[in-house]
């Protein structure tokens, strides 16, 4: 059962992490690459900046963003802001979707995401969990896959393994925690199933496109490819 209330705790709580992990760095420090390819640490703080407000318009009713290209755009204007600006910039916005997921709302209602993608309201905070956890993990700063909560990474296991179910060019995949936790995912190609195994955080790494899967047990076939998320 989804606890949208639990979530929005959930996110205060990763939030503050990346804060407290952000407000280490310098100017030099956000201007350098971060792990995700193109970007600097400044393009990944932005872009947090701007989801949380971008999933503000979503709980509003709006659209998530007037346009990729504005939100391209916006991304690209603010990450060579010096460190105190991004700082404030991630605060403020924290707020605005804190107080947005606060006020009184019906969430059992449909929103819509991007490109015509929809859920209930009430998953939206787990999205909002899912970009700082993993976005804090991107930006390289000493925060890992490892060090990701439990509960988070068998619930975005459990995420991706559903976004992948079914889709045309991936085969049935059978994935396998070292401490026995199972997901099925892929089906939709002919073959398999293919035997996935390993630790929860490589296996969640492969599944966001974080690492490429080679630290993960194969067996009935090579390791599929995934489609970028």
């Amino acid at each position: 059962m989804i606890d949208h209330a639990h979530d929005l705790a959930s996110v205060e709580e990763a939030t503050e992490r990346l804060l407290t992990a952000v407000s280490a760095l310098d100017d030099s420090n956000v201007a350098e690459g971060s792990r995700l390819p193109g970007w600097s640490r400044g393009h990944v703080l932005t872009h947090l900046a701007r989801n949380a407000d971008a999933l503000v318009n979503v709980l509003q009713g709006r659209p998530m963003y007037p346009s990729a290209e504005v939100r391209d755009a916006d991304i690209e204007r603010g990450a060579p802001r010096p460190l105190a600006e991004q700082l404030d910039d991630l605060r403020t916005s924290a707020a605005r979707f804190r107080a947005e997921g606060e006020a009184p709302a019906d969430w059992g209602r449909t929103v819509e995401l991007r490109n015509g993608v929809t859920d209930r309201a009430a998953r939206v905070p787990f999205r909002r969990l899912a970009e700082v956890e993993l976005h804090h993990v991107d930006l390289g700063v000493g925060y890992e896959l490892e060090d990701l909560p439990d509960a988070f990474t068998e619930r975005e296991i459990d995420f991706l393994a559903a976004r992948f179910s079914g889709l045309p060019d991936v085969p049935p995949v059978t994935l396998t925690a070292d401490d026995g936790r199972t997901w099925t995912t892929g089906g939709g190609a002919a073959g398999g199933p293919v035997a996935v195994r390993g630790a929860a955080a490589d296996l969640l790494g492969w599944l966001a496109g974080r690492r490429d899967g080679s630290a993960l047990k194969v067996s009935d076939g090579p390791l599929p490819a995934l489609p970028p998320l």
